[in-house]
């Protein structure tokens, strides 16, 4: 993807987190910076704050014709998005 911001998700990817996330994403959309890279490779677990917050700066991206995509989910964290068919939304690579 070009011009796109990649982001580490935090190992526990939690409300402090994901409150410090949506402040990045937003400053970044603010300042035309649409497309995103998600890394997960560091992250074992993801609340349901922090998988709100990702969706809501995903439809903020698309809003905007941007996109987030994600990489390197560890397979607790891939479990939770295939069950909240999150997996069928998001690009998910390796």
């Amino acid at each position: 993807m070009e011009n796109c911001i990649i982001i580490d998700i935090s190992k526990n990817f939690t409300i402090d987190e994901a409150a410090k996330f949506r402040l990045k994403v937003n400053k970044d959309i603010e300042s035309g910076n649409i497309n995103f890279l998600l890394d997960f490779s560091g992250c074992d677990f993801i609340d349901s704050t922090g998988l709100g917050v990702i969706v809501s700066a995903y439809k903020k991206c698309v809003e905007h014709n941007g996109n987030i995509k994600l990489k390197g989910l560890k397979e607790p964290v891939r479990k939770l998005f295939s069950l909240t068919r999150l997996d069928k939304v998001f690009e998910i690579y390796p």
